[in-house]
């Protein structure tokens, strides 16, 4: 159907909480009514059937981390997709952690190098700063983010590339980009390509963030690049609709 469950009789559940199906489909109260709860399947939720019972598992969405995942492909829910194995995890991490409140950040006060003369020397990125690379299609966005987790290399920085909405072949070229310039040691790429549900292609930017701080909370630097937020804009709005909630947000990309 449209990718959305309707769950009946759970009334004590969180925002946010994982729930589980019967036959052990997996999925998120996103959307908790006065009479029914939208849930959203982690998967395409294909042997999901109507009547079906749900409990609901207490927890928030978590994923696991752990160094291990250094060098690796993961998809949203981080399982492997590079066929190297599964991946050991040391603990785990909800999806959407609180942020750190303004007191306790830093200003920007280092800069990020990118490799490319033109922007750090004009308009030079800080560590810590949030940066958009807009423009037309096939202008070189994905050039300038690639390039840029290259130029990291040899300064004990962790990368996170997260590909949303992407073909698999582009993120595939990306990968052995990574892998031919040996960058792909201190890298992690989360993909949900083109053809992954809208669930999915929501979640991979949280996901991606929640490797990133992981590794953030250990003193590390981690600059993490999403290519591209408009697909997660789009799949937040396929979402939203049958969810009965409004599709848009503020700053709404795309």
């Amino acid at each position: 159907g449209d990718g959305i469950a309707r769950i009946h009789g759970l009334n004590k559940v969180m925002a946010g909480e994982s729930v589980e199906s019967e036959d052990g489909t997996v999925g998120i109260a996103s959307n908790p009514e006065s009479d029914n709860v939208g849930a959203v399947p982690t998967g395409d939720g294909l042997t999901i059937q109507e009547g079906s019972s749900v409990r609901a598992t207490g927890k928030i969405a978590q994923i696991p981390v752990s160094d291990s995942f250094l060098g690796r492909v993961v998809n949203a829910l981080a399982q492997p997709i590079d066929g190297k194995g599964q991946i050991p995890a040391s603990e785990f991490r909800s999806i959407e952690s609180p942020a750190p409140g303004i007191i306790s950040r830093r200003s920007a006060y280092e800069p990020l190098q990118t490799g490319l003369i033109a922007i750090d020397s004009m308009i030079p990125i800080g560590r810590g700063q949030r940066e958009l690379i807009i423009g037309d299609r096939q202008t070189g966005k994905t050039a300038v983010a690639t390039d840029t987790i290259l130029n990291q290399k040899g300064q004990n920085v962790i990368r996170v590339y997260v590909a949303i909405g992407q073909k698999a072949s582009s993120v595939a070229q990306v990968v052995d980009t990574f892998q031919d310039r040996g960058a792909m040691e201190y890298t992690i790429v989360v993909s949900e390509t083109a053809n992954s549900p809208a669930t999915l292609q929501y979640l991979a930017p949280y996901t991606g963030a929640a490797l990133a701080e992981y590794f953030m909370y250990r003193k590390q630097h981690t600059p993490i690049i999403y290519d591209d937020l408009s697909k997660q804009a789009q799949a937040y709005r396929q979402m939203s609709l049958p969810l009965r909630r409004p599709p848009g947000r503020e700053a709404y990309p795309g």
